[in-house]
């Protein structure tokens, strides 16, 4: 072990060296551009009749709505691409089939022309219906192409009128795809059916519901997340869990996004060298309304079937994700060079005990992320990876041990205070 870790430092030592001497005498290379593809953010705005109530700072709340866009214009990241959507914007008529389809691109996802933006935003007026579901989809479809960070950020004041296309349903259906498009949500009006619809569609991709009744809390939680989405994050890699170990997906590390039905069984597959430790952490969303007591399991197995270790945890409806961790660590190979090292196929099992009402569906499945990470095995047999309690075992003998003394004492004495009672 000390010997390949002098090895390795001295590669990241030569690397490191090399890597400085390139940098000096090739500096036009740093000039290049990275290849990485820049967030993506489309704000959809709802432009329906309702928009002309004045409720909101003495103003309507789409005038609200027109300012805080300007607002968030002026501060957007030079490094975001960013595009707008209306709902509601052009058809005044009563005909259902025409105004559910009420919803267009009013401004292309790309570098942003602040001037045009609120030149389009000002032409904007209270119009027809609230195609929430539609919209999404549109955005959605907007948004395509890519590996860079993709956000929805809803803006509305009220319900879809739409149905039977639901847009929580909707939503799930976005993240199902495996894009990782996060829907953040803003409701104009505090409206506790509004805020149950506009949870559910933020809930569905892992994004936020805001209440807002102020121009300038819009305009702030809006630059937030426009903000937000030009952070670095870790994008997960989409993946597909099989029915069977033998058919599962060969994992590295990383970070793995897939959908679990409920009470559903997945596998994936990861090699562990000797002298590896695997790290693997799992964790479920109910995204939709499920009875309270619920579950998830973590096994790693062999391939043959045999369980090494198992992580679980169970939760009573307090909570929305449930997460459960396990650490495998293999022991090393004496006398064995690291190139004729063999790795093991240690298979991964994710199962959840969800239920939900007959009324919920069930499809798509519920959101699951896995984590993988491969390390070197710990130098103590002792670690609390390989025995479970570790170094509690010493305890757990000390605790006996100090119990049996007592219970002997106690019964000696409670023995020579009879005798004594007894003489006297």
């Amino acid at each position: 072990m000390i010997i390949r870790r002098r090895l390795r430092a001295g590669v990241c030592v030569l690397l490191a060296t090399l890597a400085a001497w390139l940098g000096t005498a090739l500096p036009a290379a740093a000039d290049e551009p990275t290849g990485t593809t820049p967030p993506k953010v489309e704000l959809v705005l709802d432009v329906s009749g309702s928009m002309r109530a004045r409720d909101i700072d003495g103003q309507s709340r789409m005038a609200a709505a027109k300012q805080a866009f300007n607002d968030v214009l002026d501060a957007v990241p030079e490094e975001v691409q960013l595009g707008i959507r209306t709902l509601g914007a052009d058809y005044p008529g009563d005909d259902r089939r025409t105004g559910c389809k009420d919803t267009k691109q009013l401004y292309p996802v790309g570098p942003l022309d602040r001037t045009e933006a609120k030149t389009a935003v000002a032409t904007l007026a209270p119009t027809g219906w609230t195609p929430i579901g539609p919209a999404l989809l549109g955005a959605a479809d907007d948004l395509e192409g890519g590996e860079g960070t993709r956000r929805i950020v809803l803006i509305t004041d009220g319900e879809d009128t739409c149905g039977p296309l639901d847009p929580c349903e909707v939503a799930r259906d976005i993240a199902a795809r495996g894009v990782h498009l996060v829907i953040d949500t803003l409701g104009l009006v505090p409206n506790a059916k509004i805020r149950q619809q506009l949870t559910c569609i933020a809930e569905a991709t892992g994004g936020t519901y805001t209440a807002v009744t102020h121009t300038e809390e819009l305009s702030g939680r809006v630059k937030q997340l426009v903000d937000r989405a030009a952070e670095p994050v870790v994008t997960p890699v989409a993946t597909e869990g099989a029915d069977s170990c033998s058919a599962a997906p060969a994992l590295k590390a990383g970070l793995y996004t897939d959908r679990e039905k409920f009470g559903e069984h997945r596998w994936y597959r990861v090699d562990v060298l000797p002298g590896q430790e695997l790290r693997a952490s799992v964790s479920v969303a109910a995204d939709r309304a499920v009875n309270n007591d619920y579950g998830v399991l973590l096994r790693a197995l062999t391939v043959h079937g045999r369980e090494i270790v198992r992580g679980s945890e169970a939760g009573t409806g307090r909570t929305d994700v449930i997460s459960s961790g396990l650490r495998y660590p293999k022991a090393e190979q004496d006398g064995t060079d690291d190139e004729d090292l063999t790795p093991e196929a240690v298979c991964l099992q994710v199962s959840n005990s969800f239920s939900a009402a007959a009324s919920v569906k069930t499809s798509p499945g519920l959101p699951v992320e896995l984590t993988i990470d491969v390390v070197d095995a710990p130098d103590e047999a002792a670690d609390v990876a390989a025995f479970g309690l570790g170094r509690g075992w010493w305890l757990l003998g000390v605790l006996v041990l100090t119990g049996l003394v007592a219970g002997l004492l106690t019964g000696w004495i409670s023995r020579w205070r009879v005798a004594v009672w007894r003489t006297n």
